[in-house]
């Protein structure tokens, strides 16, 4: 940002934002514009004295998070005639996004929507798990909206993911919940305990997908339930949705929202095949997918042609995705509504990650960075 380009309120802003992100406590407002449409609009630059195109740039800048440097990929928004900087509150939130959740990576913290799920397999409002673990009745508000939890209670909400730690911890402890709530929660437990198709698929993904974030998995655990949304979505969208462009549909979403906000949607890695990147381990995916009756292939011919076609068997669930995830996948089906399977293959092969990488080779996220939907 230049002094010119900078005014009080600016300033202000900045300092302030900085001093809650050194903290641990800022909580990210949802972005209104997506970032092609800030990158296509025009500014005033003071440098050429006129309103200009502007354009998108990455660099890497260093952010102090609970006192620790952190370094990320930042978007900027600049002049496209002279370079000069632009004060733009949607690139920086998405900067400051990135920032916190690599800090998260290096600690090994949960993720707010990964804190958000534990909360929600027990049925628990945001008020009622804080004051279950003996903590402030806002602490768990503040981090599903971003905050940085301290390495205590992280342990403590990984350790209770698990069904069988909830039933010790509420067996071991002094709980704070009414008579009718700790019903409630034990009975929970118990059917989650009891509930085989919900063990059988823990082990099954745990079998084939990790849990651990890395830069092949976009720096997030395997999540089913939201590729099934993901899935569903683009199923519902079109009237005719072939598995090799919805393979191309995941990836594109996938690496965009990972390169604007520093962490995949669904977890997957995708691999370098023939047709383009393609998660790892589909076929085994979309098999569990038709067990489940979420959505299901039909083999059809046209002509001399095979086609595997995706029909979905219920609605995308509420709550699932969120509204950042939805603009994203909203974008990528706008971008693609008119390609065919054999163009969004042919389209995929030009992109950096799939160029540098061989058949059967993971394709990092880090080349996200790369990918533009212009």
């Amino acid at each position: 940002m230049s002094n010119q380009a900078s005014t009080s309120s600016i300033a202000a802003y900045l300092a302030n934002i900085k001093k809650l992100l050194s903290a641990g406590k800022y909580d990210f407002v949802p972005r209104r514009k997506n970032m092609q449409e800030r990158a296509s609009m025009k500014k005033y630059c003071e440098e050429c004295g006129r309103e200009v195109e502007t354009k998108v740039i990455t660099k890497k800048e260093t952010y102090d998070v609970c006192s620790e440097p952190i370094e990320v990929d930042a978007q900027v928004l600049v002049c496209a005639e002279c370079g000069e900087e632009f004060y733009c509150e949607e690139f920086d939130n998405a900067t400051l996004i990135n920032a916190y959740n690599e800090y998260r990576r290096r600690h090994k913290l949960l993720l707010p929507e990964e804190i958000k799920k534990i909360r929600e397999q027990y049925g628990l409002s945001q008020r009622s798990f804080a004051r279950l673990l003996n903590w402030g009745d806002k602490t768990i508000c503040r981090y599903e909206n971003g905050s940085i939890q301290d390495k205590a209670h992280n342990s403590l909400m990984l350790f209770l993911r698990e069904p069988e730690n909830m039933r010790t911890y509420l067996t071991e402890n002094e709980i704070v919940l009414d008579e009718r709530k700790m019903a409630k929660l034990l009975d929970t437990v118990e059917k989650l305990e009891q509930d085989t198709e919900y063990q059988v698929g823990r082990r099954f993904f745990g079998l084939f997908f990790t849990q651990i974030p890395c830069e092949e998995n976009g720096f997030k655990g395997f999540d089913y339930e939201k590729l099934c949304a993901m899935v569903l979505f683009f199923a519902q969208k079109g009237a005719e949705l072939l598995k090799t462009k919805l393979m191309k549909l995941l990836n594109y979403s996938d690496m965009i929202f990972y390169k604007e906000n520093g962490i995949s949607m669904s977890g997957l890695k995708y691999a370098h095949l023939p047709y383009g990147p393609v998660p790892d381990h589909f076929d085994m995916i979309l098999g569990k997918m038709a067990a489940d009756h979420i959505a299901h292939i039909e083999v059809f011919y046209e002509g001399a042609y095979e086609k595997h076609q995706v029909i979905p068997e219920c609605d995308v669930p509420e709550g699932v995705l969120s509204d950042a995830e939805i603009t994203v996948l909203n974008r990528i089906y706008e971008k693609f509504k008119n390609f065919g399977s054999v163009e969004i293959s042919d389209y995929s092969h030009n992109e950096k990650g799939y160029r540098a990488t061989k058949t059967g080779e993971i394709i990092s996220y880090a080349y996200a960075i790369d990918i533009e939907l212009n």
